[in-house]
């Protein structure tokens, strides 16, 4: 259903020749250095807060770095649930062994990466020596996406595996002020999630072949579900933000500086987190093969989020 040149022979094979290990990236010597940002500003969007000093500035672009290494793990754990009940049935299903290898690394290296960021953030709170507030019940969220359709919960991976994408090679790779450590750690995650995208994509096209339209239908009401509540929880991390920068610069924010920053900062998260993977080429393609004209529908919803 899906027009694409990946194979799971091709993708287990780069997935192998890339292959890292969490202590190759963080730890020991490998530290954070708070004097950098963390985030491009194009996902951070601080500097044109006009109520905060540049230190202040600075603190709160570290400060959405946490966060944003803390919601990756968060979906994460959503992801890896998903990808091994897809190793798991094409395993019994009597897939070829190559097949099965290639979902099982996937499911592995998701488990690898929730390890990452969960170092990375304590990383991060050793150096940083203020408390940052994070949303709770990552495991309670996995199992409302879970409950949602196979092929809803693959579209939506989809969609955060290709925003993965966007942001280190749009944005990150090439940013020369940002925290040489932290650039690392990304470069490391976009390197296995490259495959990821390959191998989601190999799914959301079989999930499709198998369902039909109805499946395919419900897949987009799911997605749609799905990025209502995400974007919800985004809105509650901004007001964590909040305290955490007041903790962080010592001071309390005045009611117009709230307001300000919040409006932004929420802008800013819905276009880290959703917009900017709806409207990557590759997402806009798959959707459009599954849905003809729904990549203009993903469209009008990434300008109506940043509006």
């Amino acid at each position: 259903m899906l027009t694409h040149n990946y194979s799971y022979e091709a993708t287990l094979a780069d997935s192998i020749k890339v292959n890292w290990q969490v202590g190759d990236v963080i730890g020991g010597d490998k530290r954070l250095d708070f004097s950098k940002p963390f985030l491009p500003e194009s996902l951070a969007q601080v500097k044109g807060l006009s109520t905060l000093s540049a230190r202040e500035k600075l603190l709160l672009n570290q400060i959405r770095g946490h966060s944003y290494l803390y919601l990756f793990g968060f979906v994460e754990e959503f992801i890896l649930p998903f990808a091994t009940d897809e190793a798991r049935a094409v395993m019994l299903g009597g897939a070829s062994a190559v097949e099965v290898r290639a979902l099982m690394g996937f499911a592995e290296e998701e488990s690898k990466h929730i390890h990452l960021f969960h170092t990375c953030v304590e990383e991060f709170r050793k150096g940083f020596h203020s408390p940052c507030g994070v949303i709770p019940g990552a495991a309670d969220v996995a199992k409302v996406v879970l409950s949602h359709s196979k092929l809803g919960v693959a579209l939506l991976t989809l969609h955060l595996e290709w925003m993965t994408q966007a942001h280190y090679v749009e944005s990150i790779k090439d940013d020369q002020d940002l925290d040489p450590q932290f650039k690392s750690l990304l470069k490391h995650h976009w390197m296995e999630e490259a495959q990821h995208a390959k191998l989601d994509t190999l799914l959301v096209d079989k999930l499709a072949t198998e369902g039909g339209a109805a499946a395919i239908e419900k897949a987009f009401a799911d997605f749609a579900a799905l990025g209502g509540a995400i974007d919800g929880l985004l809105a509650n991390q901004v007001a964590l933000d909040l305290v955490s920068l007041e903790a962080a610069a010592g001071r309390k924010l005045t009611d117009a500086e709230r307001a300000e920053i919040t409006k932004v900062q929420h802008r800013a998260y819905r276009h880290t987190f959703i917009a900017s993977g709806l409207t990557t080429k590759n997402f806009l393609a798959s959707v459009d093969q599954l849905a003809p004209g729904a990549s203009g529908k993903m469209k009008e919803m990434a300008a109506q989020l940043t509006a």
